[in-house]
């Protein structure tokens, strides 16, 4: 979904505008290098046991491969106490509407997910003459997305979570939260449950894994990394059409560790 720039300010408020300026870019995920890393994670130690020792990925490195906050209070409540608004607090879909002015059809929702076609369609264009408050509605709109497809997705990659809209209701306060931290914790469960035999798909915020691994493990950065950018994720958004003499690098890395 286009980034409109009289939603800008509300990103930059919330710590989030980094993240959202690499939806603009083609990040190429590569998956078997992914595959590689993630079958040496050790859930045990939340590291990456490799021939010279153990890694792993940082606070640091989430500040400076997406450019999210890693100070300030810890998001928490979206979990559990997201409950209370739909038991004995108010329906949370009584809420939704609230906040984004109407409800989504019936065809769209799961459970307490609406499908990413909705948000997409919706609010993919904001009107020239739009007000304030539909600015902020759209802000919330692609702050949703962001937070649901991108640094906290799951499996399905494709269901936008309604457990954000305690945050969203306060646009002006979404600052003062962690994102970073809450990153790298989805980022570790995340590999911790595919670490199992049974589970197949890995979700979670991927850009900033394998933006890790390219900057910590030079020789499979793709060419181009010398470019300097910030947050160093948006790095590859170029260079991955070169990816000949990269793939070759892949092959040599994962036969030097089998």
């Amino acid at each position: 979904m286009p980034m409109h720039e009289r939603i800008i300010p509300y990103l930059e408020r919330a710590g989030l505008y980094h993240l959202a300026r690499l939806n603009s870019q083609w990040f190429w995920l590569d998956e078997p290098l992914v595959s590689a890393f993630v079958e040496r994670w050790r859930p045990e130690t939340h590291t990456f046991h490799m021939p010279f020792g153990e890694c792993t990925v940082t606070l640091q490195d989430v500040a400076f491969q997406l450019g999210l906050p890693v100070d300030g209070e810890a998001v928490s409540g979206c979990l559990g106490e997201f409950e209370t608004y739909m038991e004995g607090g108010r329906p949370a879909w009584e809420w939704f509407e609230d906040l984004f002015g109407e409800r989504p059809p019936p065809n769209k929702v799961k459970q307490m997910t609406v499908h990413f076609t909705w948000f997409h369609e919706r609010f993919r264009v904001l009107p020239p003459d739009a007000s304030e408050e539909t600015v902020r509605i759209y802000a919330r709109a692609y702050i949703m997305m962001l937070l649901s497809t991108q640094l906290f997705g799951d499996k399905s990659a494709n269901r936008v979570h309604i457990r954000w809209l305690p945050f969203v209701a306060n646009l002006d306060g979404m600052g003062r939260y962690s994102w970073g931290s809450a990153a790298l914790a989805w980022l570790y469960r995340c590999m911790c449950r595919v670490a199992n035999r049974n589970v197949t798909n890995l979700a979670g915020p991927l850009q900033l894994l394998q933006s890790w691994i390219f900057w910590r493990f030079p020789s499979l950065r793709p060419a181009g990394f010398e470019v300097f950018s910030f947050p160093l994720a948006s790095r590859y958004g170029l260079c991955f059409f070169k990816f000949n003499k990269f793939i070759g690098h892949i092959l040599n890395f994962v036969s030097h560790m089998t």
